[in-house]
């Protein structure tokens, strides 16, 4: 993005430290696109614009219509124009606005992300797939964790697509799927030092591959979506089918039903309803996503405790 006070060229800002008069040329994701009218019935466009550091009001009065045909809602767009604060808050005077090209409609660029180091937490993944001693289930973490799309897409997925709740939900920005995985199976291996009578391998394998077929519920665009996946099938389907594809010859089929038992109950009954847990490692499984889901949601929907 370009965009100061003087009008030069600055390579890297962002909306994060845009200020009140600077000029802009950058590209942005539109996430909210209204048309209104002023008091004396002149068009204007209402826009919010994200990047991957936060999002900014914006208003277009010159040419509204025109420019509201130029573009859509959900769209990655080049925009100029001058920041001005308005009634407190920033926003973008909008001179131009027309889709982003090329390198510059690289969506990743523009959604949340985590704040932790990916190749960090892909490290501590190997390491607690290494602590499943099973041969057969540690042959299928090794064939998932060997394929590199699904690692790809482990890296990138979120848990969640974005939001206020109830619609948005925990862990929802890139690489939020990882971030998760590592925590339920790390917290897995911990209760299995307390509880020694917990089956360790199928439950540390159940915590890294429960929430996998979320490297298939979204689609990246200007803002993290469900893919046509996700909304007709959902994830934990989805994730029957990924780990099926992965399956080694020598797992039991007592192993692969107690595996996807877990998997189908890792949300209780909202997953699975009317089924019952057969397992304690399926129980505990439930316990575990939903104990780092709550905690993290609550980080992410709510201030700290004091902070008012």
């Amino acid at each position: 993005m370009t965009a100061t006070a003087s009008g030069h060229s600055e390579e890297g800002a962002t909306v994060a430290t845009l200020r009140s008069e600077q000029e802009v040329d950058g590209v942005f994701a539109c996430t909210r696109k209204e048309r209104y009218t002023t008091r004396t019935g002149a068009p204007y466009l209402a826009l919010e614009l994200r990047d991957g550091t936060g999002a900014i009001a914006a208003r277009a009065f010159r040419e509204a219509d025109a420019l509201a045909g130029a573009f859509e809602r959900g769209q990655l767009v080049r925009v100029r124009g001058r920041v001005a604060r308005f009634r407190d808050q920033l926003q973008i005077d909008v001179q131009q606005i027309a889709p982003a090209r090329g390198i510059d409609a690289d969506p990743a660029r523009f959604l949340p992300r985590a704040y932790r180091d990916l190749d960090e937490l892909d490290g501590f993944l190997e390491h607690l797939a290494r602590e499943v001693y099973d041969p057969p289930l540690r042959h299928l973490l090794e064939c998932m964790l060997d394929d590199d799309e699904l690692r790809a897409e482990l890296r990138r997925a979120p848990c969640s697509v974005p939001g206020p709740r109830p619609a948005g939900g925990h862990h929802a920005y890139l690489g939020g799927l990882l971030e998760h995985t590592v925590a339920v199976a790390t917290m897995a291996l911990e209760l299995c030092t307390l509880h020694p009578r917990l089956d360790r391998d199928l439950l540390v394998c159940a915590a890294i591959v429960h929430d996998i077929g979320k490297t298939r519920e979204f689609s990246y665009g200007a803002e993290i979506a469900r893919s046509e996946e996700g909304w007709l099938i959902g994830h934990i389907e989805l994730g029957l089918r990924v780990i099926a594809t992965h399956l080694p010859p020598a797992l039991e089929d007592r192993r692969r039903l107690a595996l996807e038992h877990c998997v189908i109950l890792h949300h209780g009954s909202d997953g699975a309803p009317g089924q019952r847990f057969a397992s304690a490692e399926a129980l505990a499984l439930y316990r575990l996503n939903a104990l780092d889901a709550h905690v993290k949601g609550a980080f992410e929907h709510h201030p700290p405790a004091g902070s008012r």
